[in-house]
């Protein structure tokens, strides 16, 4: 539901909120001019008294003096029977050079308060207001609750370029925002007339003067000994009316920020006084916050925040897009009392759904009719059905995503599914605490209502296309049914590289692991009259994602290398049934590879000067030994690495060393399996427990990369390592402290 508020006011009122946001952004420039033409003040710096009988000698027929919020001081005289305006430094009386607002200018401040469309503008302004407040508002609400409470409110944003992009710029211009959007409602419905409008202060005129039409006495106390003018500091002006040129002894009329009065032309004693009352200085002070008029520091800070609407609504509707495609996907979807295998998809952003579409696919292609649904759609009813598919994310701290609100509570009601045999695959991110919490809530739910397993829950990281497919050789065997599940394509462009360098180690087993350098093929770039290969951008801990020959599906590596070396580094262990690692494994130089690079920004150290403690095993090295490759300050690094023999598989080892001589390495730690005296890299860890407390102490963030099993454990080492600091891994994981990149 909080998904849907946000995205509906966002729709209704994309084009009018940017319109808004962009005049409101001109319009915020104007507070900053006015100072800038302005004289400042001090406080007690001049009076009012002062000012009056400067500005009476200077232009002898004055009739007003007017300060505007911004401090410009501006004199109205007559002049051969026209009325004159000048604006002066009140110091001194000189004339200043008035600048006047472009047609730009004025034209945005009719578009920003009416659209030139006068009450009915108004009215759609006001709705804009309205919409850009409920924006801020949900927008607030669900990163929040993405990124697992308050708390955690501001840490790195997860996910997809355009995510990121919304959340990061949201942020930053949440407050601004809220407050140009809810002064600007405030002063609509002003305006509309739905409350009402504050007037001035409006003193009585003094009633000794009702009568006193031809008087022509002559004031006994010069302008500037007027008590009344003395006592107002020249800061809280607002305007000075002069009596008229023909009834002298008329009073002046004084308007500051406190209040309005009348002053005797002859004592210049305040006559009636009359002060703003509260519901007009609540008005003012919301109309300055939304203006920025006095406060031209602020309106540059609300005109900044505007300028970040076109961004939001551009990533806003991208990714409104993005889900709506992939949920149009599903094709050939069978009405639900008529399907044998349902799917249900418990979805945020819409990247499940993608795996639901493969999934539906595949179980069409094998005549089965098939029901592909959001999971808050559950049906009371199935005749036909006989499995139950879930796939799931979470969302935030273990909740439950957009499409699947309500899907548990329905499900507690239900009746009439314990004949049916399901699977859940939850997807989530690891750097998470509450990984895939969601999808692990549906399927004890599922259980306690009866419904018996076709195989264990599985949880796939980051959407890893490797677990989907094993999920979906598992369901093969346990339907059982003769399908193959269609891969989850990548349509993402590739660019080609060849291979440069190989650098073998032969552990002496099955495995054996390699490094391989390549440079980019594709002819990208002129310079000095010749096409040069350029290779993409990318940072060690990013990922490669190549295909291998007669696929259309990517296999993901950690990079080893940043594009500032000149190549592409990976590290690869030849797996036994891998399609793509033995294909990595028979290239020769001169070989190319078809990839694309998929930015992975939660993978690597935090800036700082903090020790950083690099833990892996196998072909997990090859990010770390970039991290450290590039460690050109000498930040404390340690590393932790587990191999299998020290002979033949010790990756990195020449490089490795050379780092610990120039100090970008500070300490190198290692385990072999297959040794005379086997042991682990989680061994290591336990036994440098007093080392690594200490460096926890000082603020050490981990970087782990390799197998899921050896990730488990190093979890499980560290968890008794600094458990005397009253510390854990989940607790280094909501801090951003423990990052991994597992598989």
């Amino acid at each position: 539901m909080l998904r849907q508020i946000h995205s509906l006011p966002g729709w209704m009122a994309a084009l009018f909120v940017t319109l808004l946001a962009v005049t409101g952004a001109m319009l915020s420039l104007h507070p900053l001019q006015a100072h800038l033409q302005s004289v400042q003040l001090a406080q007690g710096q001049a009076t009012v008294a002062e000012l009056a009988e400067l500005a009476k000698q200077r232009y002898p027929g004055v009739e007003e003096i007017k300060r505007s919020a911004d401090g410009i001081v501006s004199v109205y005289f007559s002049e051969n029977n026209q009325v004159q305006r000048v604006q002066i430094n009140p110091l001194t009386g000189a004339e200043i050079p008035e600048v006047h607002p472009s047609e730009l200018f004025r034209w945005s401040k009719n578009m920003h308060r009416t659209l030139l469309m006068a009450d009915t503008g108004r009215i759609v302004i006001g709705i804009s207001a309205l919409c850009t407040f409920i924006l801020s508002i949900s927008g607030a609400l669900l990163v929040a609750k993405r990124a697992g409470g308050w708390r955690h409110f501001f840490h790195k944003a997860q996910g997809t370029q355009s995510q990121r992009l919304h959340v990061v710029v949201g942020r930053a211009a949440l407050l601004g925002l809220l407050l140009s959007s809810s002064t600007g409602l405030y002063l609509s419905a002003g305006s509309l007339g739905l409350i009402s409008e504050a007037s001035e202060a409006d003193p009585a005129f003094p009633d000794h003067f009702n009568d006193n039409t031809d008087n022509k006495a002559h004031a006994t106390v010069p302008l500037g000994r007027f008590a009344a003018l003395q006592s107002t500091d020249l800061r809280d002006l607002r305007s000075l009316v002069f009596p008229s040129a023909n009834s002298a002894n008329e009073p002046y009329f004084l308007m500051s920020n406190q209040g309005a009065g009348y002053v005797d032309a002859s004592t210049g004693e305040m006559l009636t006084f009359e002060a703003h009352n509260t519901a007009r200085k609540i008005y003012e002070w919301i109309y300055a916050l939304h203006t920025g008029e006095g406060l031209w520091w602020l309106a540059l800070v609300l005109g900044i925040s505007a300028l970040s609407v076109p961004a939001l609504a551009i990533t806003g509707v991208t990714l409104w897009w993005k889900r709506r495609k992939l949920r149009s996907e599903i094709t050939d979807n069978s009405a639900p009392e008529n399907a044998e295998t349902l799917i249900l998809v418990g979805s945020e952003t819409g990247t499940t759904w993608k795996f639901a579409n493969a999934l539906h696919r595949s179980l069409r292609r094998a005549g089965q009719r098939v029901h592909t649904a959001p999971l808050d759609q559950l049906e009371q009813n199935y005749p036909s059905a006989r499995h139950l598919l879930i796939l799931t994310a979470t969302y935030g701290e273990g909740s439950a995503p957009a499409s699947a609100q309500s899907f548990l509570s329905k499900l507690r009601e239900h009746t009439g599914l314990q004949s049916l045999r399901y699977a859940v695959l939850g997807f989530g991110d690891r750097q998470f605490p509450k990984f895939c919490q969601y999808a692990y809530e549906v399927d004890a739910a599922l259980q306690e209502k009866g419904l018996q397993k076709l195989c264990p829950i599985t949880t796939a990281d980051r959407q890893s296309v490797q677990e989907f497919a094993r999920w979906g050789q598992a369901l093969t065997k346990a339907m059982p049914l003769d399908f193959t599940l269609e891969p989850v394509e990548d349509h993402r462009k590739t660019d080609t590289f060849t291979l440069i360098e190989r650098i073998d180690y032969d552990d002496l087993t099955d495995a054996p692991s390699c490094v391989l350098r390549f440079q980019a093929s594709a002819l990208q770039q002129k310079k000095g009259g010749r096409r040069l290969p350029t290779l993409p951008h990318f940072e060690a801990g990013d990922l490669v994602a190549i295909l291998p020959p007669e696929t259309s599906i990517p296999r993901f590596y950690s990079l080893a290398s940043s594009a500032s070396d000149g190549f592409l580094e990976i590290c690869v262990r030849r797996q036994k049934n891998g399609l793509c690692s033995r294909f990595l494994h028979t290239l020769k130089v001169g070989d190319t590879i078809k990839a694309f690079i998929q930015p992975n920004p939660h993978f690597r150290p935090e800036a700082g000067e903090s020790p950083v403690i690099l833990i892996g095993a196998g072909a997990g090295i090859g990010p770390l030994a970039g991290f450290i490759r590039h460690n050109v300050h000498r930040r404390p690094m340690h590393l932790y690495w587990g191999g299998r023999t020290q002979q033949s598989g010790f990756l990195y080892q020449e490089e490795l060393n050379r780092y610990l001589k120039d100090h970008r390495l500070s300490e190198l730690n290692t385990a072999f399996s297959r040794e005379n005296e086997p042991s682990y890299v989680q061994d290591r860890i336990r036994a440098n427990g007093d080392a690594l407390r200490d460096l926890f102490s000082k603020g050490a963030q981990v970087l782990v990369c390799g197998g899921r099993d050896m990730a488990r454990g190093v979890q499980e080492a560290l968890d008794a390592v600094i458990a005397p600091l009253a510390m854990d891994t989940q607790t280094l994981i909501t801090q951003g402290r423990y990052r991994e990149d597992v598989y």
